[in-house]
């Protein structure tokens, strides 16, 4: 196909309001995507992601803001004079139509010859591995065989952008993992520039170049996958990428004082930002005779590389993940340890 890196196109979203009468879905946008990234939304859900989405595409239209791609503003465009491509979560195949004349859809409609519709069909139905599928219908094809026919249906129109909405979803857990590794692999070859919108962290984690974490119609952080989950900026960011313990507390001069805790020693000049908590992963705990909490063994959960053990510290629970190496000794419920903690891995973050 001609779709290539070349073609790869920014996409700069600024100032953008939306609000479906009187709720706020979007608020205040500002974005910029890289020509040929793989770039994910993610959030929970009712966090205005998928509206997103859909306002690139032209089905939703803001109310302030502009939407540039490759540098155009496309507010005023409908969707099929946007060059955009869009995979719907529930795939919208047709069941009457074979394979091939659902990948044939979008090519019909803008009337091309019949030569070029089956030679574009043809290659798109090869991209993603369905070249022998093309006289089935969709009844006849798995979850992610039928995902794979909705990308081909939209990679055949050759778009400047392809927007991915939750495709993973309706797959089992699985399933999800091929399907999403097939999307990354594609997504290269084609160098198309790609918008994933997901609630799952670890689908936009593994396949996505950055993020953008939604909340309640704002975006909170952008980002690489490492970035966020090692340097996030808010609680919200880091409670919603992995777990995270987070503990309140408050300065006082150089120290932070856990509420019915210990006092850790702050590094010199270190800025805490009001109402700050303390915040760490489970994985940069260490379970110690002496450590700066001390507790007894609420939980153990053996997750194969690692134990995650629970400590009870004052009114809180501390998570603490213990790399497992065969014949240890596992700490039981209800025993006194110690946890210690690296100030260098401590995060002192607000809302």
């Amino acid at each position: 196909m001609n779709v290539a890196t070349s073609r790869a196109v920014a996409i700069d979203i600024s100032g953008v309001n939306l609000s479906y009468g009187a709720t706020r879905v979007l608020k205040n946008i500002d974005l910029s995507i890289r020509p040929g990234e793989l770039f994910a939304f993610l959030g929970p859900s009712g966090c205005g992601k998928t509206t997103l989405l859909r306002l690139i595409a032209g089905f939703a239209q803001a109310e302030t803001g502009q939407v540039r791609l490759d540098g155009q503003d496309v507010a005023a465009l409908p969707p099929w004079k946007r060059d955009v491509g869009m995979v719907f979560q529930s795939y919208a195949l047709w069941p009457h139509m074979t394979v091939a004349r659902n990948v044939a859809f979008g090519l019909e409609e803008r009337r091309l010859p019949r030569r070029e519709i089956d030679r574009k069909v043809a290659e798109a139905l090869a991209l993603v591995g369905l070249a022998d599928y093309a006289d089935r219908r969709p009844a006849q094809l798995s979850g992610g065989q039928q995902q794979r026919v909705a990308v081909a249906r939209t990679i055949a129109i050759e778009p400047k952008v392809l927007l991915l909405d939750e495709p993973l979803s309706n797959l089992d857990a699985r399933m999800r993992v091929g399907v999403r590794r097939e999307l990354r692999a594609l997504q290269q070859r084609l160098g198309l520039t790609t918008i994933f919108v997901t609630h799952d962290q670890e689908e936009a984690n593994t396949i996505c170049d950055r993020i953008a974490v939604m909340e309640a119609g704002t975006i909170r952080q952008v980002g690489t996958p490492m970035e966020l989950y090692e340097r996030p900026d808010n609680l919200f960011v880091a409670g919603f990428l992995g777990s995270a313990n987070v503990l309140d507390g408050a300065r006082s001069g150089d120290v932070f004082e856990v509420v019915g805790g210990p006092r850790l020693r702050l590094p010199p000049g270190l800025h805490l930002p009001a109402g700050a908590k303390l915040v760490f992963r489970p994985q940069h705990a260490v379970l110690a005779d002496a450590g700066i909490f001390r507790g007894p063994v609420t939980q153990r959960e053996f997750l194969g590389a690692t134990v995650r053990y629970g400590v009870r510290v004052g009114d809180t629970e501390i998570l603490v993940d213990v790399p497992f190496q065969s014949g240890q000794d596992l700490h039981d419920i209800g025993k006194l340890v110690g946890v210690d903690l690296p100030i260098e891995r401590a995060l002192f973050l607000a809302t």
